[in-house]
This record gives C-alpha cells, structure tokens and sequence, in this order.
C-alpha cells in the first residue's frame, strides 16, 4: 500500500506533494527537516491523502496533483473551512 499526500505549512503558505509506503515516518522525516526540498519550512501538516495499490499508481497520482489541475485542487482543499 502506498499513499500520495500533500503537506501544508501554514506559517510560510506553502505545499508538498509526495508519495511514501510509511506516511507517518515521512511525515515526521519532513518534521525534522531530513527532506532538501522541504527543510526550509518546517512545520508541516498533511492536508490531503489518499491510499494507492502500486508504486506506480502513485507516482501517477503524485503527478497529476503537481500538474495544474492536481494544483487548482489542491488550493480548494486549502481554502476549504
């Protein structure tokens, strides 16, 4: 089982969007700013996940949630209450 998720800082108003089989171990691997990408604005919350079967069903999902449409999504789900 894998899970594509998005992080949200809320004190720089910014996302991350990846994919792990561990979410909570990632999460706090994030937290502890071990990620390049990601360091800069700890702390992190998840804000969106979803359970996929495969590795490459992920990355497939990973991708279309970076792409424009996956990114006007993803600003719906921040803005929701």
């Amino acid at each position: 089982m894998f899970y594509v998720y998005v992080l949200y800082s809320e004190k720089f108003s910014r996302t991350y969007t990846g994919f792990t089989n561990n979410l909570e171990r990632r999460l706090k691997e994030h937290n502890a700013k071990r990620n390049k990408s990601t360091k800069a604005f700890v702390p992190w919350s998840i804000i969106y996940k979803e359970e996929v079967e495969t590795r490459v069903l992920a990355r497939e999902r990973e991708k279309y949630l970076k792409s424009g449409i996956g990114r006007d999504f993803i600003k719906t789900i921040i803005k929701a209450p």
